[in-house]
Protein backbone atom coordinates (compact mmCIF):
# COMPACT_ATOMS: atom_id res chain seq x y z
CA UNK A 1 0.00 0.00 0.00
CA UNK A 2 2.69 2.22 0.94
CA UNK A 3 4.50 1.80 -2.77
CA UNK A 4 0.98 2.37 -4.17
CA UNK A 5 0.23 5.50 -2.47
CA UNK A 6 3.64 6.80 -3.20
CA UNK A 7 3.46 6.10 -6.85
CA UNK A 8 0.36 7.85 -6.90
CA UNK A 9 2.12 11.01 -5.13
CA UNK A 10 4.75 10.79 -7.73
CA UNK A 11 2.12 10.14 -11.11
CA UNK A 12 0.29 13.51 -9.96
CA UNK A 13 4.02 15.48 -9.56
CA UNK A 14 4.85 14.29 -13.02
CA UNK A 15 1.59 15.39 -14.33
CA UNK A 16 2.20 19.23 -12.81
CA UNK A 17 5.63 19.21 -14.19
CA UNK A 18 5.00 18.04 -17.69
CA UNK A 19 2.35 20.55 -18.19
CA UNK A 20 3.96 23.68 -16.12
CA UNK A 21 5.63 24.94 -19.53
CA UNK A 22 2.01 25.33 -21.02
CA UNK A 23 1.18 28.26 -19.13
CA UNK A 24 3.94 30.46 -20.57
CA UNK A 25 3.09 29.87 -24.09
CA UNK A 26 0.48 32.27 -23.10
CA UNK A 27 2.82 34.85 -22.51
CA UNK A 28 2.62 37.65 -25.05
CA UNK A 29 5.17 40.28 -25.50
CA UNK A 30 7.68 39.23 -23.35
CA UNK A 31 11.02 37.43 -24.06
CA UNK A 32 11.49 34.53 -22.47
CA UNK A 33 14.20 35.62 -19.51
CA UNK A 34 11.93 38.20 -18.19
CA UNK A 35 8.85 35.33 -17.91
CA UNK A 36 11.33 32.79 -16.93
CA UNK A 37 12.64 34.66 -14.14
CA UNK A 38 8.72 36.15 -13.03
CA UNK A 39 7.91 32.47 -13.12
CA UNK A 40 10.95 31.05 -11.33
CA UNK A 41 10.12 33.46 -8.79
CA UNK A 42 7.30 32.11 -7.71
CA UNK A 43 8.42 28.08 -8.17
CA UNK A 44 11.47 28.61 -5.83
CA UNK A 45 11.04 32.03 -3.58
CA UNK A 46 7.70 32.68 -2.56
CA UNK A 47 5.48 28.91 -3.03
CA UNK A 48 8.17 27.03 -0.99
CA UNK A 49 8.28 28.87 2.44
CA UNK A 50 4.18 28.80 1.79
CA UNK A 51 4.18 25.60 1.58
CA UNK A 52 6.61 24.92 4.30
CA UNK A 53 4.59 27.25 6.57
CA UNK A 54 1.42 25.52 5.78
CA UNK A 55 3.14 21.96 6.35
CA UNK A 56 6.23 22.09 9.18
CA UNK A 57 5.76 23.77 12.03
CA UNK A 58 8.75 26.41 12.81
CA UNK A 59 10.44 25.56 9.95
CA UNK A 60 12.71 28.53 9.48
CA UNK A 61 14.09 28.04 13.57
CA UNK A 62 14.62 23.83 11.60
CA UNK A 63 16.89 25.76 9.16
CA UNK A 64 18.60 28.00 11.21
CA UNK A 65 20.08 25.60 13.71
CA UNK A 66 20.85 23.25 11.01
CA UNK A 67 24.90 22.74 10.03
CA UNK A 68 26.06 24.70 8.21
CA UNK A 69 28.01 21.87 6.48
CA UNK A 70 24.31 20.25 5.45
CA UNK A 71 22.76 23.64 4.62
CA UNK A 72 26.18 23.99 2.47
CA UNK A 73 26.07 21.54 0.61
CA UNK A 74 22.15 21.04 0.00
CA UNK A 75 22.38 24.96 -1.82
CA UNK A 76 25.59 24.27 -3.86
CA UNK A 77 23.41 21.09 -5.26
CA UNK A 78 20.83 23.89 -5.47
CA UNK A 79 22.94 26.12 -7.32
CA UNK A 80 23.75 23.19 -9.89
CA UNK A 81 20.60 21.65 -10.31
CA UNK A 82 19.35 25.58 -11.04
CA UNK A 83 21.99 25.46 -14.42
CA UNK A 84 19.87 22.39 -15.32
CA UNK A 85 16.73 23.85 -14.76
CA UNK A 86 17.61 27.22 -16.41
CA UNK A 87 18.89 24.61 -19.72
CA UNK A 88 15.91 22.99 -19.62
CA UNK A 89 13.74 25.63 -20.72
CA UNK A 90 16.25 26.35 -23.59
CA UNK A 91 16.00 22.97 -24.30
CA UNK A 92 12.14 22.68 -24.38
CA UNK A 93 12.14 26.28 -26.26
CA UNK A 94 14.22 24.89 -29.21
CA UNK A 95 13.32 21.55 -29.53
CA UNK A 96 9.82 21.30 -28.30
CA UNK A 97 8.23 19.71 -25.65
CA UNK A 98 8.40 16.34 -26.63
CA UNK A 99 11.49 15.79 -27.98
CA UNK A 100 13.43 18.46 -25.64
CA UNK A 101 12.16 16.39 -22.38
CA UNK A 102 12.61 13.26 -23.49
CA UNK A 103 16.50 13.97 -23.77
CA UNK A 104 16.49 16.25 -20.94
CA UNK A 105 14.93 13.94 -18.45
CA UNK A 106 15.83 10.61 -20.07
CA UNK A 107 19.32 11.68 -18.83
CA UNK A 108 18.57 13.56 -15.90
CA UNK A 109 16.57 9.89 -14.59
CA UNK A 110 19.90 8.02 -16.01
CA UNK A 111 22.21 10.29 -14.15
CA UNK A 112 20.00 10.67 -11.26
CA UNK A 113 20.53 7.60 -9.71
CA UNK A 114 24.55 7.15 -10.37
CA UNK A 115 25.23 10.87 -9.07
CA UNK A 116 23.98 10.09 -5.13
CA UNK A 117 26.31 6.13 -5.23
CA UNK A 118 29.22 8.19 -6.80
CA UNK A 119 29.55 10.65 -4.33
CA UNK A 120 28.98 8.34 -1.50
CA UNK A 121 31.97 6.49 -2.89
CA UNK A 122 33.93 9.21 -2.05
CA UNK A 123 32.09 10.03 1.53
CA UNK A 124 31.08 6.91 2.34
CA UNK A 125 27.83 6.85 4.59
CA UNK A 126 25.95 3.76 6.58
CA UNK A 127 23.15 2.59 4.89
CA UNK A 128 23.81 4.59 1.16
CA UNK A 129 24.76 2.86 -1.44
CA UNK A 130 28.28 3.58 -3.21
CA UNK A 131 29.31 2.76 -6.67
CA UNK A 132 31.02 0.67 -5.69
CA UNK A 133 28.54 -1.50 -4.47
CA UNK A 134 26.33 -1.13 -7.40
CA UNK A 135 29.26 -2.99 -9.53
CA UNK A 136 29.01 -5.86 -7.22
CA UNK A 137 25.62 -6.42 -6.91
CA UNK A 138 23.04 -7.72 -8.77
CA UNK A 139 20.39 -4.54 -8.16
CA UNK A 140 23.70 -2.22 -9.31
CA UNK A 141 24.46 -3.93 -12.25
CA UNK A 142 20.60 -3.83 -13.18
CA UNK A 143 21.21 0.05 -12.82
CA UNK A 144 24.25 0.45 -14.80
CA UNK A 145 22.23 -1.38 -18.02
CA UNK A 146 18.81 0.63 -17.36
CA UNK A 147 21.90 3.67 -17.54
CA UNK A 148 23.26 1.72 -21.09
CA UNK A 149 19.75 1.67 -22.28
CA UNK A 150 18.44 5.74 -21.56
CA UNK A 151 21.34 6.38 -23.43
CA UNK A 152 20.96 3.72 -26.47
CA UNK A 153 16.47 5.92 -25.99
CA UNK A 154 18.24 9.61 -25.90
CA UNK A 155 20.78 8.53 -29.29
CA UNK A 156 17.13 7.03 -30.80
CA UNK A 157 15.01 10.25 -29.81
CA UNK A 158 18.24 12.57 -31.23
CA UNK A 159 17.81 10.49 -34.17
CA UNK A 160 14.05 11.38 -34.60
CA UNK A 161 14.61 15.16 -34.25
CA UNK A 162 17.62 14.48 -36.88
CA UNK A 163 15.01 13.14 -39.16
CA UNK A 164 12.21 15.63 -38.42
CA UNK A 165 14.82 18.62 -39.55
CA UNK A 166 15.53 16.96 -42.68
CA UNK A 167 11.74 16.41 -43.67
CA UNK A 168 10.36 19.94 -42.93
CA UNK A 169 10.56 22.71 -44.17
CA UNK A 170 11.47 25.76 -42.21
CA UNK A 171 8.02 27.22 -42.38
CA UNK A 172 6.68 23.81 -40.99
CA UNK A 173 9.46 23.23 -37.95
CA UNK A 174 8.60 27.03 -36.91
CA UNK A 175 4.97 26.05 -37.13
CA UNK A 176 5.49 23.30 -34.96
CA UNK A 177 7.87 24.48 -32.47
CA UNK A 178 8.98 28.25 -33.20
CA UNK A 179 12.80 28.44 -32.48
CA UNK A 180 13.35 24.49 -33.40
CA UNK A 181 17.01 23.87 -33.91
CA UNK A 182 18.16 20.22 -33.52
CA UNK A 183 21.61 21.05 -33.13
CA UNK A 184 21.77 23.91 -30.42
CA UNK A 185 18.64 22.05 -28.91
CA UNK A 186 20.24 18.65 -28.30
CA UNK A 187 24.05 20.11 -27.13
CA UNK A 188 21.64 22.45 -24.12
CA UNK A 189 19.61 19.63 -23.06
CA UNK A 190 22.33 17.20 -22.72
CA UNK A 191 23.87 19.74 -19.83
CA UNK A 192 20.50 20.35 -18.81
CA UNK A 193 19.93 16.27 -18.18
CA UNK A 194 22.82 15.95 -16.52
CA UNK A 195 22.55 18.86 -14.17
CA UNK A 196 19.29 19.01 -13.32
CA UNK A 197 19.97 15.12 -11.86
CA UNK A 198 21.52 17.41 -8.71
CA UNK A 199 18.54 17.92 -7.78
CA UNK A 200 17.98 14.33 -6.66
CA UNK A 201 21.18 14.56 -4.73
CA UNK A 202 20.22 17.73 -3.02
CA UNK A 203 17.66 16.43 -1.73
CA UNK A 204 19.36 13.61 0.14
CA UNK A 205 21.95 16.21 1.24
CA UNK A 206 19.08 17.91 3.13
CA UNK A 207 17.98 15.11 4.89
CA UNK A 208 18.83 16.21 8.00
CA UNK A 209 17.07 18.91 7.73
CA UNK A 210 13.97 16.83 6.74
CA UNK A 211 14.81 14.31 9.32
CA UNK A 212 14.64 17.13 12.50
CA UNK A 213 11.41 17.99 10.94
CA UNK A 214 9.50 15.31 11.88
CA UNK A 215 11.20 15.31 15.04
CA UNK A 216 9.78 18.54 15.96
CA UNK A 217 6.09 16.92 15.09
CA UNK A 218 5.82 17.23 11.20
CA UNK A 219 3.92 15.01 9.64
CA UNK A 220 6.16 12.62 8.15
CA UNK A 221 4.39 12.97 4.41
CA UNK A 222 5.51 17.10 4.48
CA UNK A 223 9.18 16.66 5.69
CA UNK A 224 10.85 17.15 2.62
CA UNK A 225 9.16 20.70 2.30
CA UNK A 226 11.88 22.09 4.28
CA UNK A 227 14.69 20.89 2.50
CA UNK A 228 13.19 22.40 -0.29
CA UNK A 229 13.39 25.95 0.97
CA UNK A 230 16.82 25.67 0.77
CA UNK A 231 17.73 23.77 -2.22
CA UNK A 232 15.54 26.18 -4.15
CA UNK A 233 17.48 28.47 -2.89
CA UNK A 234 20.46 27.71 -4.96
CA UNK A 235 18.36 27.42 -7.88
CA UNK A 236 17.04 30.73 -7.56
CA UNK A 237 20.67 32.06 -7.28
CA UNK A 238 21.58 30.50 -11.07
CA UNK A 239 18.34 31.74 -13.20
CA UNK A 240 18.41 35.04 -11.25
CA UNK A 241 21.71 35.94 -12.02
CA UNK A 242 21.71 34.46 -15.81
CA UNK A 243 18.09 36.33 -16.22
CA UNK A 244 19.31 39.60 -15.40
CA UNK A 245 21.89 39.11 -17.59
CA UNK A 246 19.92 38.73 -20.53
CA UNK A 247 17.60 41.63 -19.51
CA UNK A 248 20.68 43.73 -19.43
CA UNK A 249 22.29 42.33 -22.93
CA UNK A 250 18.87 42.20 -24.36
CA UNK A 251 17.64 45.35 -23.20
CA UNK A 252 14.32 43.42 -22.31
CA UNK A 253 14.25 45.48 -18.41
CA UNK A 254 11.03 47.18 -19.98
CA UNK A 255 8.96 44.17 -20.53
CA UNK A 256 8.23 44.32 -16.89
CA UNK A 257 6.76 47.92 -17.45
CA UNK A 258 5.62 47.75 -20.97
CA UNK A 259 2.19 48.53 -21.18
CA UNK A 260 1.97 47.71 -25.19
CA UNK A 261 2.13 43.77 -23.71
CA UNK A 262 -0.68 42.44 -21.22
CA UNK A 263 1.27 42.63 -18.23
CA UNK A 264 -1.20 41.51 -15.49
CA UNK A 265 -2.27 38.52 -17.66
CA UNK A 266 2.00 37.81 -18.69
CA UNK A 267 2.48 37.82 -14.89
CA UNK A 268 -0.70 35.73 -13.76
CA UNK A 269 0.33 33.33 -16.32
CA UNK A 270 4.17 32.78 -14.74
CA UNK A 271 2.92 32.92 -11.75
CA UNK A 272 0.65 29.71 -12.43
CA UNK A 273 3.44 27.90 -14.35
CA UNK A 274 5.79 28.76 -11.86
CA UNK A 275 3.11 27.27 -8.53
CA UNK A 276 2.92 24.20 -11.39
CA UNK A 277 6.53 23.50 -11.52
CA UNK A 278 6.64 23.77 -7.44
CA UNK A 279 4.02 21.63 -6.72
CA UNK A 280 5.80 18.90 -8.96
CA UNK A 281 8.41 18.74 -6.19
CA UNK A 282 5.56 19.22 -3.45
CA UNK A 283 4.01 15.82 -4.46
CA UNK A 284 7.43 14.25 -4.80
CA UNK A 285 8.54 15.20 -1.51
CA UNK A 286 5.63 13.08 -0.44
CA UNK A 287 5.84 10.15 -2.65
CA UNK A 288 9.30 9.68 -1.61
CA UNK A 289 8.40 9.84 1.80
CA UNK A 290 6.47 6.72 1.18
CA UNK A 291 8.76 4.96 -1.15
CA UNK A 292 11.77 5.48 0.48
CA UNK A 293 14.04 4.74 -1.74
CA UNK A 294 15.55 8.41 -3.40
CA UNK A 295 16.34 7.11 -6.49
CA UNK A 296 13.22 4.57 -7.43
CA UNK A 297 11.41 7.87 -6.55
CA UNK A 298 13.44 9.88 -8.71
CA UNK A 299 12.92 7.55 -11.49
CA UNK A 300 9.49 7.13 -10.88
CA UNK A 301 9.08 10.78 -11.30
CA UNK A 302 11.22 11.16 -14.41
CA UNK A 303 8.55 8.54 -16.16
CA UNK A 304 5.41 10.40 -14.93
CA UNK A 305 7.08 13.29 -16.60
CA UNK A 306 8.34 11.97 -19.89
CA UNK A 307 5.07 10.31 -20.23
CA UNK A 308 2.81 13.87 -19.69
CA UNK A 309 4.81 16.02 -21.88
CA UNK A 310 5.22 13.80 -24.92
CA UNK A 311 1.33 13.70 -24.68
CA UNK A 312 1.37 17.54 -24.60
CA UNK A 313 3.67 17.37 -27.57
CA UNK A 314 1.61 15.41 -29.69
CA UNK A 315 -1.36 17.40 -28.52
CA UNK A 316 -0.03 20.73 -29.71
CA UNK A 317 0.97 18.85 -32.96
CA UNK A 318 5.10 18.88 -32.53
CA UNK A 319 5.03 16.21 -35.11
CA UNK A 320 2.60 16.60 -37.18
CA UNK A 321 3.74 16.43 -40.93
CA UNK A 322 6.72 13.92 -40.38
CA UNK A 323 7.18 10.76 -42.23
CA UNK A 324 5.88 7.50 -40.52
CA UNK A 325 9.35 6.35 -40.44
CA UNK A 326 10.22 9.56 -38.22
CA UNK A 327 7.28 9.40 -36.57
CA UNK A 328 7.96 5.76 -35.37
CA UNK A 329 11.75 6.37 -34.83
CA UNK A 330 10.43 9.19 -32.46
CA UNK A 331 7.88 7.09 -30.68
CA UNK A 332 10.51 4.16 -29.98
CA UNK A 333 12.79 6.64 -28.38
CA UNK A 334 10.10 7.11 -25.83
CA UNK A 335 9.59 3.73 -25.30
CA UNK A 336 13.45 2.72 -24.54
CA UNK A 337 13.52 5.46 -22.56
CA UNK A 338 10.96 4.37 -20.51
CA UNK A 339 12.25 0.43 -20.76
CA UNK A 340 15.41 1.97 -19.08
CA UNK A 341 13.40 3.47 -16.20
CA UNK A 342 12.30 0.61 -15.36
CA UNK A 343 15.45 -1.62 -15.58
CA UNK A 344 16.72 1.43 -13.09
CA UNK A 345 13.51 1.40 -10.71
CA UNK A 346 13.98 -2.63 -10.55
CA UNK A 347 17.47 -2.64 -9.96
CA UNK A 348 17.33 0.11 -6.97
CA UNK A 349 14.36 -1.72 -5.31
CA UNK A 350 16.84 -4.74 -5.34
Amino acid sequence: MQVLIGIIYHTIGGGFSGSFYMPFNKVKGWAWESFWIVGGLFSWLIVPPIAAYLTIPDFGAIIASADMNVKTLTFVFGLLWGIGGLTYGLGVRYLGMSLGNSVVLGFSSAFGALVPSIYYNFNPVKGKVSFTDMLGSSGGQLVLLGVFVCLIGIAISGKAGMMKEAELSEAEKKASVKEFSIVKGLIIAVISGILSAFFNYGIEAGKPLAEQAVVQGCNPLFQNNVTYVVLLWGGLTTNFLWCMYLNAKNKTFGDYTNTRTPILANVLFSATAGTMWFLQFFFYGMGESKLGNGASSWITHMATIILTANMWGLYLKEWSGVSAATYRTFITGIVVILISIVLVGIGNSL
